[in-house]
C-alpha cells in the first residue's frame, strides 16, 4: 500500500471512529420493561427492537416472563419507588391512571401531535391512553375478546351447525355432546371463566348496559334482570364442558379444539396463534366467529406502553422515538401479524392479514361508530383490578357450584363490586 493510500486509509478511520463517537454522544437509551419472552411476542419485541437501534438509539431489555405480568408489575414497583423507572413498561387499562395518580408519567403529546394520533386511533382508545387529557402511553395492538373458535369438522360428524346465537349454542351443543365429543373447551381458570361470562353479558346485555354494568359500575344493572339471565345462561354452559377443565392452560383447551376432541372454545384472538403454530388455515381447518350473539359487538383488550419521566435529556430523546415507532405503520404490521391481533391505527393497510384478522377490523371500524365496542372486564380495560377481582370471585364461585341461584349470584355481583370501588 502507498503512502497516500495509508493516509487516506487513517483519515476514513479517523472520520468514521468520530462518526461513531458523536452518534454514540447524541444516542439514548431506552429501557422497556415487558412480558413479551415467548414466541410470535418475542419476535414483535425484536423488531422494535431492531427498528428503533436503526434511529441510533440503544434498547436495554428488561423482559420479566410471566404472561399476566404480575411478577413484572412487583419489579416496577421497586424500581420506580426508588427513583429508577424504565423509560417504558407494559401497563394497560386503569393501571395507566393509577400509575398517573402518583406522579411517575411523562407526557407524549408533542409525539401524538406530529403523528396525529387522535386522527388514526378511536376515541374509545385514545380515552385509556391519556391521563388528565395528556397522552401518556401508547396502544401496541387491538386483542378482540369475544371470539367463537371452532372445528368444522366436529361439526359435521355431530350434524351441527356453527352457533350465531345462544338458542343455536345450546341446540349444537347437545348434538355435539351426543356425537361423543365435548361441546365447548375450557380453561377452569378465574379469568378464563370472567372471558366466558362477559361474552354472555354482552349478548344478554346489549353494550349498553354491559357498559353501565362493568364501567359505570351501575347496581341496579349489577343486581337487575338481565344480569339474572346472564347468571342463568351462564350456568347452563357448564354442561357442556368436560370433567379435566379446572385448572387448564387456555392453550390446552384451544389445542382441543385443534386436535377435534372438543368442537368450540370462547376466548380472544390471540388463540389464533395456536391454530397458525399447529399449521391450520382459517375458514378449511378452523372456524372464527363472533361469541354467539355478539356479531356486531367488540370486547377489546389493549396491549400499550406507559412512558415514565425521565432525568438524562438523550434518553427522553429517544423515548419519544420509542412512542413513535409503536405506531409506526410497518411495526404494528409486522406485530400484529405474529401475535394474532390486529392494528391499532384505523388507516392500516390489511393486504397481509388473514379473514380472522380482516373480520376483526371491520368489526372494530364499525363498533367504534355505533357505540358496540367496549372495554374487556375480564382483561382489565373496563375497571380497575379491584373490581376486576370481586367479579372473578362471584363468577367463578358461582361457575363451580351446581346449585348455584341466578338471582343470589347477581345480587353478591352488585354487593362484591361495591365493597371493592
Amino acid at each position: 500500500m502507498t503512502k497516500q493510500g495509508t493516509f487516506t486509509l487513517k483519515k476514513s478511520l479517523i472520520a468514521m471512529t468520530f462518526a461513531a463517537a458523536s452518534s454514540v454522544a447524541n444516542a439514548g437509551e431506552v429501557e422497556v420493561l415487558h412480558w413479551w419472552t415467548s414466541g410470535g411476542e418475542a419476535k414483535s419485541a425484536a423488531v422494535l427492537k431492531q427498528m428503533l437501534e436503526q434511529q441510533g438509539d440503544s434498547w436495554k431489555d428488561f423482559a420479566v416472563a410471566g404472561g399476566g405480568g404480575e411478577s413484572a408489575m412487583t419489579v416496577l414497583k421497586t424500581r420506580a419507588v426508588s427513583g429508577n423507572p424504565p423509560s417504558a413498561a407494559q401497563i394497560k387499562g386503569h393501571d395507566i391512571q393509577e400509575w398517573g395518580d402518583l406522579g411517575f408519567l411523562t407526557s407524549l403529546d408533542d409525539v401524538a401531535e406530529a403523528g396525529q394520533w387522535d386522527k388514526v386511533l378511536p376515541a374509545v382508545v385514545t380515552k385509556v391512553m391519556k391521563y388528565n387529557g395528556d397522552y401518556v402511553a401508547v396502544p401496541v395492538n387491538v386483542h378482540r375478546v369475544n371470539w367463537l373458535w371452532a372445528n368444522p369438522e366436529v361439526f359435521k360428524k355431530a350434524g351441527a351447525t356453527v352457533p350465531a346465537n345462544m338458542d343455536e349454542f345450546f341446540a349444537a351443543a347437545e348434538k355435539i355432546k351426543a356425537a361423543g365429543f365435548v361441546p365447548l373447551a375450557h380453561g377452569g381458570q378465574p379469568w378464563q371463566d370472567a372471558t366466558l361470562f362477559e361474552a354472555v353479558a354482552l349478548d344478554i346485555l346489549g353494550s349498553q348496559d354491559y357498559n353501565k354494568a362493568f364501567v359505570d359500575l351501575d347496581m341496579d344493572v349489577l343486581s337487575g334482570p338481565k344480569m339474572v339471565e346472564t347468571f342463568a345462561t351462564f350456568q347452563r354452559m357448564h354442561d357442556y364442558i368436560d370433567e379435566n377443565s379446572p385448572g387448564r392452560d387456555w392453550n390446552i383447551a384451544t389445542s382441543m379444539v385443534i386436535n377435534g376432541e372438543a368442537a368450540m372454545q370462547i376466548m380472544g384472538d390471540w388463540a389464533k396463534g395456536e391454530f397458525a403454530a399447529a399449521g391450520k388455515q382459517p375458514g378449511k381447518d378452523y372456524i372464527c366467529a363472533p361469541a354467539p350473539g355478539t356479531a356486531n359487538q367488540f370486547t377489546f383488550n389493549i396491549d400499550s406502553f406507559a412512558f415514565f419521566k425521565l432525568s438524562n435529556k438523550d434518553n427522553e430523546e429517544a423515548q419519544k422515538h420509542l412512542a413513535k415507532t409503536i405506531l409506526n405503520k410497518d411495526f404494528q404490521e409486522v406485530f400484529n401479524l405474529n401475535k394474532g391481533s390486529i392494528p391499532v391505527r384505523l388507516d392500516m393497510n390489511m393486504d397481509k392479514f388473514d379473514k380472522c384478522a380482516l373480520d376483526s377490523m371491520a368489526t372494530f371500524k364499525a363498533s367504534a361508530q355505533t357505540g358496540d365496542l367496549v372495554p374487556s372486564m375480564a382483561h382489565g380495560l373496563a375497571t380497575t383490578s379491584y373490581v376486576q377481582g370481586a367479579v372473578y370471585d362471584v363468577v367463578t364461585n358461582f361457575f363451580n357450584d351446581t346449585s348455584a341461584d341466578p338471582k343470589q349470584a347477581a345480587q353478591q355481583l352488585a354487593r362484591a363490586v361495591k365493597a371493592a370501588m
